[in-house]
Parts: structure tokens; C-alpha cells; sequence
């Protein structure tokens, strides 16, 4: 959990990478930026390859611990046929969300991209509904993981986990205690990576800003438009919907109760670290019961993060746009799809939504690209705002879908009225 107050305010990550992101802009300035990216430039691209080495291990180990977790039974299966039901539909909705911003604004044309003299990216999209399959379904799994085809690997790790959750009591303890314990050790690792951000950060801006200067930042700052207004139409917009239509509950009164757990949520940029604060006002304020709370938020705060899906269809549509690729309409379904797969995988610690838009990048085919990964580190530099704003937006959803599911289980009470 990054938010501690007690600490000053110059031991805080977030004003630790203002300071570097500054720091890097300032020195890029210079005349000597050039010299100065050459000899320290590398930390940025050190920290890149940190990010990018615990994606497969972190998105295997969250998938399969949270939907493992989800229990066996007849009745946890309804509830989690339920929750899933509706985690699906948001979090497509998200990805939608920002897809249609992302082709209003266009944020990544003209972005100022070093000369190589290279021809821009050819895309990497199926050319049929068979193909699109083909780049889910693994025939290897071992094969797919060492490639780096995550959408393979996510749907593995998909099938699997709904696997164990019919496995009798004894073995189905076992996996999930195993699988669970690892997710933990990861978290943590993710945790340590996240907290070197202003190193990666300085080195990243420097080499970025030696190279371009500052005219990436009228790019970005279209990127923080099409990201901010998408967040902002799903949680003003679609979330109060679809409370509305399935709960048949005031989004207002919801809105209210909810008061406490979207500051901690905005504060903290963490779903994990929210999600005491979460099912305790959901079950004290909202009225959903300990039975439907206890497993709709957990599993929400695991593999629901609709905020981190408008991030990654928008800013995987960013970069692709920014090298110059041509982005047809398969291009955007594999995005859609992947964000919708990938935001399942997204740890609920700060910034990791941003590690993985890598897996995106890679299922498009510029995973690899050193340009993409300029454009991935001036986006790490503006992402503190970004993040907060998507983690409100993640706990927000997973309080819907709380209410939601208490609905379709014949609760009653839910937002009755405003609760403190």
C-alpha cells in the first residue's frame, strides 16, 4: 500500500516521480542531453525490462488465484456465474468507452517519433473470426507463455482456474493455498518494481526528451484528454446505467454511501488496499449481505478493472498510432478483446495497469518496439493522476456489481437510502 500519510511528502511516490520526471525534462534540455541520455539513459530501459519481466508470472498467478477462488458448489456457482456476467459486460463496456474516445481525438497523430528511416509497423490482426481464435486458443501452453502470447496464455489461465473450482475439497484447497500464496509473492514484487518508478522514470524522460524534446507533451496531453473523458463517461454514465437497469437502485444514494471507499481508492491508487474500506461500507451503507459482499468484492478487486480497460484500449491505440501504423477496424476488435482479457490480469496495486498494456502491444505486434517503449515511458511520467483516477473508477464497479448481484440474489434494502 503506497498511501502512507505519516511519511513526508518527499518520501511519497507520486512526488518522487514529479521530481524525477522534471529532473529528466530539465537535464533533456541542456546541451549536454544528448551525452547525458548516452550515459545514464540505460537505468530507463533497465526498468522497463523489470516491468516487463514479471507480466507472465503476474497475470498467471492473478487470473488463476481469482477464479479458483471462487469456490465449488451449486450456489457459489450461480453467484459467480453472476458476478462474472456482469464484470464481462462493464469491462466491455470500458474498452468500448474508450475505443470511441480514442476515435474522437486521435491523440496520437503527428506525435513527434525519432526519424529511423524505418517503415511504420505493419500491425499484427487476424484476418478472420477462425484466426481470432487461433490467437486465443493455445496449442501449447509452455509454447505460448515463452513466446509471450499472452491472450493464449490468459485464456489458459482462464479455463483453468474455472477448473479447480470443480475439483473436490482437498486437491481444489491445495491449488488455490499454492496459487494464492504466489499471487501474494508477486504482488509484493510488483510492490518493490513500482517503488523504483522515479528512477525508470528520470531515465526515461531524459532519453525521450534529448530525442524529441518537448513536443511529444501536446500528444499527451490529447492522450490525458481521450483517457480522463472515457473514465469520466463510464462512471458518470455507464456504471449509474447499468445500476439503474439491474439493480434498480438510485445511483445517487449508491454514489453517496459510497463516499468513503472512492476517496481511499483515489488516494491509495490500489483496489487491494481499498477493499477493507470497500466491504465494509458496501455491507454497513450499500445493504448487500456478508454472502454476496465477501465474494463480489474480492473477486472484483482480482479481475475487475474497468478503468485500466479504457486505459489500455486508449493507450495501446496511442502508441500505435503515434509509429504510424494503420489502425483498421481488426486492429481495434484484438484491442477491445485483448483489454477486455488483459484488465482481467491487472494486479490491484499502483501503476501496474500500465505494465500491462505490454500485453496488448504484444498481441498487435509492437511489443518489441523501442519506439513504443519511449512512448510507454512519457506516459509513465503522467501516470500518477491517471491511475488514481482509475482506480476510483475499478472500486466504483466492483461496488456496482456487489449491488447488482445482491439484486439478482433477491436481497432487498440495497440503497434504500443515504447511510452516513
Amino acid at each position: 500500500m503506497e498511501h502512507r500519510p505519516q511519511l513526508p511528502w518527499y518520501r511519497r511516490l507520486h512526488w518522487q516521480v514529479i521530481a524525477a520526471m522534471l529532473l529528466g525534462i530539465g537535464i533533456g534540455l541542456t546541451p549536454s542531453g544528448d551525452f547525458f541520455a548516452e550515459k545514464v539513459g540505460w537505468v530507463g530501459g533497465l526498468f522497463m525490462r523489470l516491468l516487463r519481466m514479471i507480466i507472465l508470472p503476474l497475470v498467471i498467478t492473478s487470473i488463476v488465484s481469482g477464479v479458483a477462488s471462487a469456490g465449488s458448489g451449486r450456489t457459489v456457482g450461480r453467484m459467480f456465474g453472476k458476478t462474472l456476467g456482469y464484470y464481462l459486460i462493464s469491462s466491455l463496456l470500458a474498452a468500448l468507452t474508450g475505443l470511441l474516445l480514442f476515435n474522437l481525438i486521435n491523440p496520437g497523430r503527428g506525435y513527434p517519433v525519432v526519424d529511423t528511416g524505418a517503415e511504420p509497423p505493419t500491425l499484427a490482426t487476424p484476418d478472420s473470426f477462425v484466426d481470432l481464435l487461433n490467437t486465443i486458443v493455445p496449442a501449447n501452453f509452455f509454447e505460448a507463455a515463452s513466446a509471450g502470447d499472452m491472450l493464449m496464455v490468459i485464456f489458459f489461465c482462464i479455463v483453468f482456474g474455472a477448473a479447480v473450482t470443480t475439483l473436490p475439497e482437498g486437491p481444489r484447497t491445495k491449488i488455490t493455498s499454492l496459487v494464492g500464496a504466489l499471487f501474494q509473492a508477486m504482488m509484493a514484487l510488483t510492490t518493490n518494481i513500482i517503488k523504483l518508478l522515479p528512477i525508470g522514470v528520470f531515465g526515461l524522460m531524459l532519453t525521450t526528451v534529448a530525442e524529441t524534446g518537448l513536443l511529444s507533451f501536446g500528444n499527451l496531453a490529447q492522450y490525458v484528454m481521450a483517457l480522463g473523458s472515457g473514465l469520466a463517461i463510464h462512471f458518470l454514465i455507464t456504471l449509474p446505467l447499468l445500476l439503474y437497469f439491474f439493480a434498480r437502485v438510485s445511483p445517487w444514494k449508491h454514489a453517496m454511501n459510497m463516499k468513503e471507499p472512492l476517496l481511499v481508492a483515489f488516494s491509495t491508487s490500489s483496489s487491494a488496499a481499498t477493499l477493507p474500506v470497500t466491504l465494509k461500507t458496501v455491507r454497513e451503507k450499500v445493504g448487500v449481505s456478508d454472502r454476496v459482499s465477501s465474494f463480489t468484492l474480492p473477486m472484483g478487486a482480482t479481475v475487475n478493472m474497468d478503468g485500466t480497460a479504457v486505459m489500455e484500449c486508449v493507450g495501446a491505440l496511442f502508441i500505435a498510432q503515434a509509429l504510424g501504423a494503420d489502425i483498421g477496424l481488426s486492429t481495434q476488435i484484438v484491442v477491445v478483446l485483448t483489454a477486455l482479457l488483459a484488465s482481467i490480469g491487472a494486479a490491484a496495486v499502483p501503476s501496474a495497469g500500465l505494465v500491462v498494456i505490454f500485453i496488448i502491444l504484444g498481441a498487435i505486434g509492437i511489443g518489441d518496439n523501442p519506439q513504443a517503449m519511449l512512448i510507454v515511458a512519457a506516459m509513465l511520467s503522467i501516470d500518477r493522476p491517471l491511475d488514481m483516477a482509475r482506480t476510483a473508477v475499478n472500486v466504483y464497479s466492483d461496488s456496482c456489481a456487489a449491488a447488482v448481484v445482491g439484486h439478482w440474489e433477491g436481497e432487498e434494502g440495497i440503497d434504500q437510502e443515504i447511510r452516513g
